[in-house]
């Protein structure tokens, strides 16, 4: 009679149900998020990258965004090629990337080669999402439509589990029925003795022990530094200022040039905090807001804008009475939003009248702020990496032309970036 150890077989089957289950798992999510991806990460990708040319209802500079992915009937592939880089797909004579550019009056739009799947996935994900009332960006949406239940993630797992159960019956089964075939051709099979705890075997093992310690002091050092990284760094910031004032009205709705208020960014480092005689310009006439605008604001906000254009009145020293200013006036302490370190240096004029930079480059899409925040992180590697990839507008600045020539022979290129001419140079932004 031959003798055999038996090991503890249904250990080993949780164990292979386990990771087939994951394997399974992992595959299936992947061909999900491939269709549908997470839209509340792509709202902050699509600010970040496309809001300054895009809205989901409305025409931009670009079309609306809404259901795009329908429009292209799901090709994802397609559109990532599209996003990454479309004058590739227009030069390659592409039928599709071809009539869209027409379509569009041959706007040519901007490369996201930086964005991988995933984010591309996230970005879709807002565009599709299905609303009743109102985009997702705020904006209306003339052609509401009803919220269609979808299969969940909860509805998945559960049918995983449930495919999980069934294997382990499975193999639970086979494992029984063939220890019973062994017993019948004279082979017992003997139960393995108790084998040491895991921990203890651990403990026991001095290399598993040594390398364990060395990983989470690595893992450690790497979360330590990526919190460290964030200090200083007040992206999101968005205070409450004595008196509110609505970029989304004034900008937005009343396309207000940015730099008719701030009009010190055209020629000085600061872009400046504009006077209230700018502000009187218009609410001399202007003492209250339309029935419209100001419910609205009330509804979603909060705000009475009637008070908040007194408090202006009251600061100025103006009577709407007698339509002159009394001298008694008030000031205002604004909060400050945008602030760099002491030891950066960073000048608006050379940037907005020399670079031709637009101001949402670096605070986003203002225009549709009703609370103005910090849209980016104002870190250095976030201004290098703009240098880096941003050309040098030289068509008619003699103050370039020289070194332009210069530097093109050197590189070989026809377009220089910030960084080729000289700013990633530490002594550019650093006293």
């Amino acid at each position: 009679m031959i003798q055999v150890n038996r090991r503890n077989s249904f250990s080993r089957i949780i164990t292979l149900c386990a990771a087939f289950l994951l394997a399974f798992s992992s595959s299936l999510f992947a061909q999900i998020d491939a269709a549908s991806g997470d839209a509340d990460a792509g709202k902050a990708l699509f600010k970040t990258n496309c809001a300054a040319c895009h809205k989901l209802y409305k025409p931009m500079t670009g079309p609306a965004l809404f259901d795009v992915v329908e429009k292209y009937e799901e090709d994802y592939e397609w559109l990532g090629k599209w996003i990454r880089n479309s004058q590739e797909l227009i030069k390659a004579g592409d039928a599709r990337a071809v009539k869209v550019y027409e379509e569009n009056g041959q706007k040519v739009m901007n490369s996201f080669s930086a964005l991988t799947d995933a984010d591309i996935s996230n970005i879709l994900a807002y565009t599709n999402v299905p609303v009743t009332t109102g985009g997702p960006d705020g904006t209306p949406n003339p052609n509401p439509v009803p919220v269609e239940p979808g299969v969940s993630n909860e509805i998945i797992l559960s049918i995983l589990g449930l495919v999980l159960l069934l294997l382990v019956a499975v193999l639970f089964i086979v494992n029984n029925t063939l220890k019973k075939f062994a017993e019948a051709q004279g082979i017992v099979v003997e139960e393995e003795k108790t084998r040491k705890p895991i921990w203890k075997a651990f403990v026991e093992n001095q290399f598993l022990v040594l390398v364990s310690v060395i990983f989470l002091l690595l893992g450690s050092a790497y979360f330590a530094y990526g919190w460290m990284s964030q200090v200083g760094v007040d992206q999101g910031y968005a205070p409450v200022q004595p008196i509110h004032y609505s970029h989304r009205i004034h900008a937005g709705d009343n396309a207000i040039d940015c730099k008719y208020c701030h009009s010190s960014a055209r020629v000085s480092k600061h872009s400046g905090i504009p006077s209230l005689n700018i502000c009187m310009n218009c609410h001399k006439s202007i003492g209250e807001v339309a029935a419209e605008t100001q419910a609205e604001g009330k509804n979603e906000y909060g705000v009475d804008y009637n008070k908040e254009i007194q408090k202006l009145y009251t600061a100025v020293g103006w009577d709407e009475a007698s339509q002159a200013y009394t001298g008694e006036t008030k000031p205002v302490e604004w909060i400050r939003i945008h602030n760099l370190p002491d030891f950066a240096y960073f000048n608006h004029s050379q940037h907005v009248s020399v670079a031709g930079v637009e101001c949402q480059k670096c605070h986003g899409p203002v225009e549709e702020m009703e609370i103005m925040e910090q849209h980016s992180p104002l870190t250095m590697g976030w201004c290098i990496n703009c240098h880096r990839e941003t050309n040098v507008k030289v068509e008619g600045n003699e103050y370039y032309t020289k070194i332009h020539e210069q530097l093109s022979k050197k590189y070989g290129v026809d377009k220089l970036t910030a960084a080729q001419m000289g700013g990633l140079e530490c002594g550019k932004c650093h006293y």
